[in-house]
């Protein structure tokens, strides 16, 4: 144990509470639909969509996923347009990427079986340190601890922890020590008691003390300091970038291109931006260079979206052209196409919306050509 961070008397605070933490969890955890039947597949799954995304947002993509690709074997043969489709809104499309690789791992190492492993389940692709520890504890029993944010969160609070706990040293201390102090029997359960603490009770800002089942054991709230923690580093500036997004469309639906296989938003299907906030008759001229003739161009609402790091700032026109043969890379999409073949990156919600109401306009003869 690293005792530089976590302590002796903090490895024994925390085996104490345990199996409070336990209990706790078997009378108030929340009904959600992967706990309801944890087998190895659909534990991974839930764990992969749950990253960076609430846990209501997930609940339909999970039951959309389990229905279309029920096991490991139509995982690792879906097509990838069709798993992005799956996907779309969920962000983050390089996870589902990895879901698919991973799949034809364990199919041609492990026959088609999740290996009950925590290393061989770290060494799949897209597997970390805290989804292999949530597969090996909750799908296996397998004593190894899941240290996600919300776990950290509640350890700061817990052992009064004024150290970044985002840093790589803390999350492999936080493993060992919690690793160590896994009630036997019960390491899947002990493990999602503390994800549930942190998402429902020990909750990011102020957290929610009262009836909290760790009230007596937790530092933080002794010594008044719970909601000044964890203590975060200073948030690095996003870069702003602008673009301009031409929704371009014609008798055939609307233009679409493929983006790179590789970097941001890799191989997902997008509306064929340029960087810069262009005007109308520039906007127009991208249009005319792919080989369209332009009827018109009008202006849409602007949009913005965040990623980690990064913010696109978009200024958005409908650009009606007559037909002509898609470029390379590039394809008309009818509104059905749109809504059933497509995954758009989420960045695109807004002009995805205007996109389907332009095109059902343009069905009814109200077009704007």
């Amino acid at each position: 144990m690293d005792t530089t961070i976590f302590t002796a008397d903090d490895a024994r605070r925390m085996r104490d509470l345990s199996m409070d933490l336990v209990e706790w969890y078997h009378r108030s955890a929340r009904a959600l639909p992967w706990r309801q039947d944890p087998t190895p597949y659909r534990v991974w799954i839930s764990e992969i969509m749950l990253q960076q995304t609430r846990v209501e947002a997930v609940r339909p993509y999970f039951a959309r996923f389990m229905e279309a690709l029920p096991g490991i074997g139509d995982l690792a043969a879906v097509e990838e347009t069709a798993l992005f489709k799956l996907w779309e809104g969920l962000g983050y499309y390089s996870r589902a990427r990895n879901l698919k690789k991973a799949a034809q791992v364990i199919l041609a190492d492990y026959d088609g079986c999740m290996p009950a492993d925590y290393e061989a389940l770290l060494g799949l692709p897209g597997i970390g340190p805290y989804t292999a520890g949530a597969i090996a504890s909750i799908a296996f029993g397998i004593p190894a601890a899941a240290v996600d944010g919300n776990v950290l969160r509640v350890l700061a609070r817990l052992l009064c922890k004024r150290e970044n706990m985002q840093t790589a040293a803390v999350k492999k201390a936080a493993h060992r020590m919690l690793t160590d102090i896994l009630p036997p029997g019960f390491p899947g359960d002990f493990n999602q008691a503390m994800m549930e603490l942190g998402a429902t009770v020990c909750v990011p800002g102020v957290p929610r003390c009262t009836g909290c089942p760790a009230a007596g054991h937790c530092l933080g709230l002794q010594r008044g300091c719970a909601g000044e923690l964890p203590l975060r580093p200073a948030k690095r500036q996003r870069k702003i970038l602008r673009r301009t997004v031409p929704v371009i469309l014609a008798p055939a639906g609307v233009l679409l291109r493929r983006r790179p296989d590789t970097g941001l938003l890799a191989g997902l299907w997008e509306f064929p931006a340029a960087d810069g906030w262009l005007d109308p008759e520039a906007a127009a001229g991208l249009a005319e260079a792919l080989g369209g003739r332009v009827a018109s161009c009008q202006p849409l609402e602007d949009s913005r979206h965040i990623f980690t790091h990064l913010e696109w700032h978009m200024r958005g026109y409908a650009v009606y052209t007559d037909d002509f043969p898609p470029p390379d890379g590039y394809v008309w999409a009818a509104a059905g196409q749109l809504q059933q073949d497509y995954a758009l990156p989420s960045a695109y919600k807004a002009y995805l919306k205007d996109a389907l109401r332009l095109l059902r306009q343009q069905a009814a003869g109200l077009g704007g050509a």
